[in-house]
């Protein structure tokens, strides 16, 4: 079993995918913070139903840390640092690229919604992640087509056109 703590963008990305249980099925124990669950629950995200946010309310946990990071992070992003290192968690499950190069700079081990589909199809979880790429493109999500197609070519599917 792996510990992963799961920030708000990358949560985001799975849930409008509706592929946030890929987390546990994956790594194992998933946690997040208490400044996560506050940025998820004050959006009206149209995909987040109460089924969903039952399911995440028994990940929350508190950081026991003053949070130190605050200043060159956001709050969600920068607890989520703080309870990685308290739990010595084994990934950091973060989207956005500065959280992702000022927590690689801590020496936090991060995954980003993209490298855990590759990793659920490569372990027969998913048959295809192109229609999950094209319903991130659809609801707006910020991946560049060109990078997603990067992927899916490399993973031997078939590019996005547009």
């Amino acid at each position: 079993m792996k510990i992963v703590i799961a920030d708000t963008s990358a949560l985001i990305s799975l849930g409008i995918i509706q592929q946030i249980h890929l987390i546990e099925k994956i790594f194992g124990d998933l946690y997040i913070t208490d400044a996560v669950w506050h940025e998820l629950i004050k959006h009206d995200y149209l995909w987040m139903d109460k089924k969903m946010l039952r399911m995440l309310k028994k990940h929350v946990t508190s950081i026991n840390t003053y949070n130190y990071l605050s200043v060159i992070m956001d709050y969600g992003e920068s607890e989520s640092v703080i309870l990685y290192k308290e739990l010595n968690a084994d990934f950091l499950l973060v989207d956005d690229y500065k959280a992702r190069t000022i927590s690689e700079s801590l020496d936090v081990n991060c995954i980003g919604s993209i490298g855990l589909l590759i990793k659920a199809k490569s372990e027969g979880y998913i048959s295809s992640i192109k229609p999950l790429f094209q319903k991130w493109l659809a609801n707006e999500r910020y991946f560049s087509v060109s990078m997603l197609n990067e992927i899916l070519m490399e993973i031997g599917e078939t590019p996005i056109i547009r």
